[in-house]
Formats: structure tokens, sequence, C-alpha cells
């Protein structure tokens, strides 16, 4: 790795921590950028996935004002460590470029479904209509979901919990964000866990990927915070668009 690599991967980290704070795909900046310095998909995307896991617990560390009100949700942490490790090890044993497939439907998915979250919520009922046992077990379902997805791939991980947790929780755009943020870092910490122990991770990219999502992550979740909810919904819902055609 030379010093331009080596530049170009800073960079993509500092927009991607940033990027996954306020809408979620930042792994599409970082991903790009370690499949450009020549390495191989697998193992782009297994040191992608590594890399930007601290940009994660920035992110919650800078939406932290909003999370009080989801310390009953914290049966959520299992559900999602358990789906990240299942989605990593799906991941470790597919044949190379069969993710491509698969995960610009999920995107361009998630993402219509915040697009037409009112439409949605009609014809599902509102948040505040659901039972606590219909909700709970709905929540649970959007995270391994979710979670699953992000253990195998990462990109625009946020977006899809976004979409998910919108249609069940009855709270503002932010919280539902600051929540995407503990989720998304509880995955980044299992597939840490398990790309550590079996995956072809390279860790000089790491060291220079991870801190520039560190310091992108807390700002850009600090500016997510600011953002009317009109704003931060148009944001991701855009994103999660070019993120699923650029993926096609």
């Amino acid at each position: 790795m030379d010093f331009l690599d080596a530049g170009l991967l800073l960079a993509a980290g500092l927009a991607a921590g940033t990027i996954n704070a306020v809408a979620g795909g930042g792994s599409l900046i970082t991903f790009p950028a370690l499949i450009a310095i020549g390495m191989p998909p697998i193992q782009a995307n297994v040191t992608n996935s590594v890399s930007v896991c601290p940009g994660y617990l920035a992110a919650v560390a800078g939406s932290r004002d909003d999370l009080p009100a989801y310390r009953r949700l914290v049966p959520l942490v299992p559900t999602a460590a358990l789906g990240a490790v299942a989605g990593g090890a799906l991941l470790l044993n597919t044949p190379e470029g069969a993710f491509e497939v698969i995960v610009p439907i999920l995107v361009l998915g998630a993402t219509a479904v915040l697009a037409f979250q009112d439409r949605l919520r009609r014809l599902v009922g509102h948040p505040a209509d659901l039972g606590p046992r219909r909700r709970t077990l709905t929540l649970q379902g959007m995270v391994a979901l979710g979670s699953v997805y992000g253990g195998y791939f990462g990109a625009a991980l946020g977006v899809m919990l976004v979409a998910g947790l919108a249609l069940v929780l009855d709270e503002t755009l932010a919280r539902v964000s600051a929540l995407k943020n503990v989720i998304s870092a509880v995955v980044g910490l299992a597939t840490v866990a398990i790309f550590s122990a079996f995956g072809p991770v390279d860790w000089a990219a790491v060291a220079i990927i991870a801190p520039a999502t560190l310091v992108g992550g807390y700002f850009g979740a600090r500016l997510a915070r600011r953002l009317p909810p009109a704003v931060l919904k148009g944001v991701i819902v855009a994103f999660g668009t070019a993120i699923g055609l650029l993926l096609i």
C-alpha cells in the first residue's frame, strides 16, 4: 500500500463515518475504496466490516441524548448480535460475488419502505395502534433481518434499520436514528469478532480506516440531531436510492 492508497482510505473512512451516522450506507464508500487499491471482493468486504465498527460506536456517543427512551429495548441487543454472527458466517461460506445479486434489491426495497412510510402505516396501522406483544415481536423481527444483512454485507444497514424501525416505533426520526446507531454498533462488534477469527482481514487497511470512521461517526451523529425530520428522511431516502442503483 503506497501513500496515495492510504490517503484514499483515510478520506473514505471520514466520509463513511459521517454518512453512517446521518443516513447509513457509508460502507459503499469504503468498500469500493478497498477494491480500488486492489483488494479481492470478499477480503474487501470483511476488512470493510471491521473498519467501520468504530464509526458506529462514535455515532452512539454522538446521539446519546436521544437514547434514554430506548432503555426498555435492551432485549434487542442479543437479537442483533446473533443475527450479525449468522450473516457473517453466511458470507464466509458464500462463493465470491453471490451477494452482489441480492444486495441492490434489499437496499432499494428498504429505501422504498421509508419513502412510503406514511402510506404503509395506513395499511399496517400506526405504531400507537399495535399491541405490546405485536410491537415487540415485529421489532425483534426487523432487527433480526437487518442484523443478518449487516453481518453479510453491511452497506446501507442504517437505511434498512431506519426503514423498518420507523414502521414500528412511534418516535421522531432522530430517536429512531439513535436506536439504529446502537443496533449498528452491536452488529459491528459481532462482525469484528467473527471476521477477526475466521475472515481474511487486511489489518493495515483497518488501521487507516477505523480511526477516520470514529471521527466522522461522532460529528455525523451530532449533525443528524440538528436536521429537521423531513430533511433527515429525505437524506436517507436519497442516499439509499443512490446506493441501490450503484450496486446494480
